[in-house]
């Protein structure tokens, strides 16, 4: 059996795919969006290529002959597995390869954020540093990373990643999981203690907004928040007043609830104070990308091998 393969997105991924090793037709699209053109472009295909294309149920129920839909993502989010698994489509999902990439992404906006560094290269390069009588000028707070509290939410392949690397440069991790790990503290010790909190948790409806105006208030008011996940856990008109009132003292998202942000979005108002967003990049690294690429392939001939693996269930 020649199988039809189509890649929806294939800008979504910058890395070398490589064939297949089996018999197969192969098209590729830079992006795909609406619902039309996802039908229009599946419509003979046995085997999609996803990052993070919707793939609905009223999609997925014009496309009969599609056995596997393989998401180049470790979220699932966009795929409605309950359809899938009740008319016998295959998810399947990346893991475990954001080992470097995800942490070394928190980490740095930890650093900018607990220094402040924005804020100082922006009054440097506003001229700032030549109109004080001092050799410097310390109108940011600037706040040590050792010595201080790192809340884990989310303490699985990626969470246990983040603690490490905290933990040498003298952090003491507190994780939080929805399951039970090891030296596990309750959510409100997360919020009160927290000096840093960092998110690693699936959007699940149970996860959706976990943080929000009540959770903000009892979070100390010098703590930042990270969200290299995704922007459905956080309410972000929270946020956005959390970080305008000084409820917290800043915060770092690579994730929004809507990406691409076309409409905008409450947090790209440059107004906010100690906010910094990055376009879902956390997880592109080279290294990163070349490996999700390879278990891309991995997977669907595993599938095709009748082994599947990393199934989503």
């Amino acid at each position: 059996m020649e199988h039809a393969i189509v890649f929806l997105d294939r800008e979504s991924v910058g890395a070398n795919v490589r064939k297949p090793n089996f018999p197969h037709s192969y098209k590729e699209y830079e992006s795909t969006w609406t619902p039309e053109e996802i039908v229009d472009r599946l419509k003979d295909a046995s085997i999609a290529i996803i990052n993070k294309v919707p793939m609905r149920a009223e999609v997925l129920k014009q496309l009969p002959k599609l056995k596997l839909i393989a998401v180049a993502a470790t979220g699932t989010d966009v795929v409605d597995k309950a359809y899938c698994k009740e008319h016998g489509i295959t998810v399947v999902n990346i893991r475990n390869y954001a080992f470097n990439t995800v942490p070394e992404h928190v980490i740095a906006l930890m650093f900018a954020l607990r220094r402040n560094l924005f804020a100082y290269v922006a009054d440097v390069h506003a001229g700032r540093w030549g109109k004080v009588d001092q050799f410097c000028f310390f109108d940011h707070p600037i706040r040590d990373i050792a010595g201080s509290n790192m809340g884990v939410v989310g303490f699985g392949a990626i969470g246990k990643a983040v603690a490490k690397r905290a933990e040498c440069l003298g952090m003491k991790v507190l994780p939080y999981d929805i399951v039970d790990v090891p030296g596990r503290v309750d959510f409100d010790t997360i919020l009160r203690e927290s000096d840093i909190i960092t998110l690693h948790m699936p959007l699940t409806p149970e996860t959706k907004n976990m943080i929000g105006a009540a959770e903000f208030k009892k979070m100390k008011p010098t703590a930042i928040l990270i969200n290299t996940a995704r922007g459905g856990l956080v309410d972000e008109a929270a946020l956005a007043d959390a970080l305008r009132n000084g409820t917290i003292a800043g915060a770092g998202f690579d994730v929004l609830t809507k990406e691409p942000p076309k409409e905008g979005n409450i947090l790209l108002d440059p107004a906010i104070p100690n906010l910094i967003v990055t376009p879902h990049v956390a997880w592109a690294s080279r290294e990163a990308m070349q490996i999700l690429a390879d278990q891309l392939i991995d997977n669907i001939e595993a599938f095709v091998g009748g082994k599947p693996q990393n199934v989503v269930e």
